[in-house]
């Protein structure tokens, strides 16, 4: 069973409740929303283009409500907490860098619309975090 730590309850409460909270509130998204977010995701991500609007929403909440449920519950290791956060925030950091608007001319400094995407770094960080305290050293496995 993987290692979790007291220490990182803090940080998995955080982050967990941020993401759970923005899942819950995409379950009952209506067609505009569902339209934006999936155009947002589209554009970075063309894969994405295949699915419907409603659909792709709709699996976006559940996998939010999941990975958020996982973060906040302490039955799941810090290691594939922190591995399913990485790979979350790794593709909204991805969005933020691919997406035009988002970035100030010539920087990777956020403009005002890139702000609300460029925050998210943070839950890269958490993500890595959770990674690297979940590993054990061989000290620890006697």
């Amino acid at each position: 069973m993987g290692r979790r730590r007291v220490a990182n309850q803090p940080i998995r409460l955080a982050a967990g409740a941020f993401i759970l909270n923005a899942g819950i509130g995409k379950l009952s998204a209506d067609e505009q929303r569902a339209a934006g977010v999936h155009g947002m995701a589209k554009g970075s991500f063309p894969i994405f283009e295949k699915l419907a609007p409603q659909q792709f929403t709709k699996a976006l909440a559940a996998s939010e409500v999941a990975l958020g449920s996982a973060l906040v519950l302490p039955l799941v290791s810090d290691q594939l907490a922190g591995l399913g956060l990485t790979a979350f925030a790794g593709g909204l950091v991805w969005m933020y860098l691919q997406t035009d608007g988002m970035r100030q001319e010539n920087s990777i400094r956020p403009s005002q619309a890139g702000t609300a995407l460029a925050k998210d770094v943070w839950l890269l960080g958490i993500g890595l975090t959770l990674l690297a305290s979940g590993r054990r050293k061989k000290s620890d496995r006697s």
